[in-house]
């Protein structure tokens, strides 16, 4: 049996954070999403991991540069977008400022 797709849904701060990006990092944040979070979103991949407790969120998915911060609701098939980031080096900054997670 095939499991329906996963809902995606934006966080007010999240779809703040995704305006402060460029147009294309923005159509590369969201297409990635759509690829890789409607099916099996808490599957630990290459690009996808979960993260230590922290304030943000409780997955990551890595792209290039980016970094969009999940968390996943297994009995309502939602996947809620709570950060998006630009990770420089050793810096994650999200919405103009610099977060440390562990």
């Amino acid at each position: 049996m095939k499991k329906l797709p996963y809902r995606i849904e934006y966080s007010p701060p999240s779809e703040s954070h995704l305006a402060r990006l460029t147009a294309r990092q923005r159509g590369t944040v969201l297409d990635a999403v759509d690829e890789q979070l409607v099916h099996e979103p808490a599957l630990v991949t290459r690009n996808r991991k979960p993260l230590q407790p922290n304030p943000v969120a409780r997955f990551e998915l890595r792209i290039g540069d980016l970094r969009v911060y999940y968390e996943v609701d297994e009995t309502k098939g939602v996947v809620e977008i709570r950060a998006v980031g630009i990770k420089d080096r050793n810096r994650v900054v999200i919405g103009g400022e610099e977060i440390v997670l562990k």
